[in-house]
């Protein structure tokens, strides 16, 4: 079976979707769920076939690594996401014309949902997940790093699927090549959006190259500015927080920016750091202020240092003269992703709230929670840094749109 014949199979499959009750993809999910704890043995073992084949150095390696606790986790968001409600077959907006006509704004699917995404074997799940309770079906172009991975994912969705009297197809994986990557941003009939989640090459060519309506979810190049009103003790934790928690993820710290009169706290605020030997990229200001304080690798920044999305244990430092400077630098080498501000003083972070473009701007918390499953969303299957259609961590509403729906008595158009 090529491709398209795969595509057209989706797109068939789709078209009943929206039937479904609350009840009956709820219970889907929760098979699922069940599943997924069932088969850890058989998902683990083919997460090591991929694994064997990728370099334990390479940040992707985390990102593709399953563990038992990492599956019983997706099965959970996949329960968290059965107990929300779905979200299409709700009427937004209701009103009568003074002509008798009366209309009805409802919500419904997308249709067909592709995704093309790298080494994150998680992302199967939630995109899968997500899909169903919207009422919407899964293409999935995974990479051929979680090429094992994916396959046994899906043939354990598909076999629950089954079980419902549910058309398999409803979800379906294609080969890991580029020739399914190709073939699916040029799916004009056949896939309603496409979204990448991956890395900024990836994205990148799927927005220059398809054919198809995309929604992009953006590389994560992720500040936060220590202002002079800031607290030291905060700092300390949410700096550790978003650099360290997991380095691979997109919402990881990439770039402290200080404010210079503050510099006599740097060493403090990065002194935590050195527990898992973040390595630093610092400017000539800050640089003097760690030198023979900071003991981890310490490095003067270079011009690529800054806008760098790093996605391990590396940090860059820059320092500034005033809120608006850090706003600058924001504004220069923000992927409209996710920024933050650690202050005391509630102008200031009202007015960095207002004025940083980004899906998501924190106030003395850590960027760590720009995540669809932190957000109450029960997982993710993606966060938009673009401004059409939906933007941030996009959940279950996120996956549908609407249509009008009108009600008459025989009324026709005179004008």
């Amino acid at each position: 079976m090529n491709i398209l014949e795969q595509l057209e199979k989706v797109r068939n499959a789709s078209r009943f979707l929206g039937k479904l009750t609350e009840e009956t993809t709820a219970k889907i999910l929760l098979g699922i769920a069940l599943e997924l704890e069932k088969n850890v043995d058989a998902i683990l073992e083919a997460n090591k076939r991929d694994l064997a084949k990728s370099d334990p150095s390479n940040p992707m390696y985390d990102r593709l690594m399953l563990t038992k606790e990492r599956v019983f986790a997706i099965a959970a968001d996949t329960r968290k996401v059965a107990e929300l409600p779905a979200p299409y077959g709700k009427i937004l907006e209701e009103k009568e014309l003074a002509n008798g006509l009366r209309l009805k704004k409802v919500s419904v699917p997308l249709g067909v949902v592709g995704i093309i995404y790298e080494a994150r074997p998680n992302v199967t799940v939630d995109v899968v997940s997500l899909c169903l309770r919207s009422g919407n079906a899964a293409v999935l172009k995974g990479g051929s790093d979680a090429a094992c991975s994916n396959e046994v994912l899906v043939k354990i969705m598909q076999n629950v699927l089954k079980t419902f009297g549910i058309d398999e197809n409803t979800i379906q994986l294609l080969p890991a090549g580029r020739e399914a990557a190709t073939a699916l941003m040029e799916a004009v009939g056949y896939i309603d959006v496409l979204i990448p989640r991956g890395s900024k090459n990836l994205i990148n060519s799927v927005r220059q190259n398809a054919k198809v309506p995309v929604i992009e979810t953006g590389a994560g190049v992720v500040h936060t500015y220590f202002d002079k009103d800031g607290d030291v003790e905060k700092a300390k934790k949410i700096i550790f927080n978003a650099k360290t928690r997991r380095v691979s993820v997109c919402n990881a710290l990439d770039c402290l920016i200080i404010h210079s009169s503050r510099l006599k706290d740097l060493a403090e605020i990065c002194a935590p750091l050195t527990e898992k030997n973040v390595e630093i990229f610092a400017d000539e200001r800050a640089f003097l202020s760690l030198e023979n304080k900071y003991a981890a690798p310490l490095h003067k920044a270079q011009k690529t240092d800054f806008g760098m999305e790093f996605q391990s244990l590396k940090m860059a430092v820059k320092t500034v003269d005033s809120f608006e400077e850090a706003l600058e630098h924001i504004y220069k080498y923000s992927s409209k992703h996710s920024e933050a501000i650690i202050t005391e003083n509630e102008k200031t972070a009202a007015d960095f709230l207002q004025s940083v473009d980004a899906a998501c701007c924190y106030h003395n918390t850590s960027t760590a929670f720009t995540d669809g499953a932190q957000f109450g969303m029960g997982a993710e299957i993606g966060i938009s840094t673009q401004k059409l259609h939906a933007r941030g961590p996009m959940g279950l509403r996120e996956l549908t749109s609407y249509k009008w729906v009108i009600y008459g008595n025989g009324q026709i158009r005179n004008n």
